[in-house]
């Protein structure tokens, strides 16, 4: 299983060299964000498909919503599991380059539930909305790229950090709220799981939504910050 984890990482290395002439320019740091972006592309494409597109968690289908899961849903979740395996051992190897504690913590606290989730199928519904926050993660690399290239005063990065921002409100604040609020709504199928995802379905979104709280206030400053130096 983990084998298979971790190809499916690859493949996303993989499918970019090959449809990407620049990708093998690109050095080692660069390599992983670009498959961090692809990850994200996929994995919010695929959830908001599902969360959006289908009616595996529909509230008009009869059933528990915590325990509905296909095919697919598992699948996509056995995708996000290698990603966050490869890309946690990526953050000790070159730490800090990739990122601190926070990191660590983040990836550590997705992973377990990601895992979680894909082996038992229960709670896949919470685990694709909170992986629908990962829509903000080609903004967040595209503005590492562009300070890397020396285009921290270009209109690009300026339309990038606005993006960002607008894309961490609604994905990491607003979404995480509605999420509480369905926990809420939908607490007696919640009550139905067993201990471990129970616990996990109200701690790791609390923990991650306090994190990108954090998170938010720096990229708001941020914002705040270039719109005043902006002629």
């Amino acid at each position: 299983m983990a084998c298979f984890l971790l190809q499916a990482y690859d493949f996303t290395r993989i499918l970019s060299s090959f449809y990407f002439k620049g990708y093998t320019l690109l050095t080692k740091i660069q390599r992983i964000e670009w498959n961090n972006s692809a990850h994200a592309i996929f994995i919010t494409a695929v959830s908001l498909y599902l969360v959006m597109s289908t009616d595996l968690f529909s509230d008009r289908v009869k059933g528990p919503i915590t325990f509905r899961y296909s095919i697919i849903s598992t699948s996509a979740l056995g995708v996000s599991v290698g990603y966050f395996i490869t890309d946690l051992a990526m953050i000790f190897w070159l730490y800090p380059s990739l990122g601190g504690m926070e990191y660590v913590l983040h990836h550590t606290v997705s992973l377990v539930a990601i895992a979680y989730t894909m082996l038992s199928g229960e709670g896949q519904f919470y685990t694709y909305m909170v992986l629908i926050s990962e829509t903000t993660t080609p903004e967040i690399n595209l503005r590492w790229f562009l300070d890397t290239a020396g285009l921290k005063k270009s209109s690009a990065y300026l339309v990038n950090g606005i993006l960002m921002f607008v894309a961490w409100l609604v994905a990491r604040i607003f979404l995480f709220m509605y999420v509480f609020y369905h926990i809420y709504l939908h607490y007696g199928q919640i009550m139905q799981m067993h201990a471990f995802g129970y616990y996990l379905t109200f701690v790791v979104p609390s923990v991650l939504f306090v994190m990108n709280t954090m998170w938010f206030m720096k990229i708001l400053k941020g914002v705040m910050k270039t719109l005043a130096k902006w002629p």
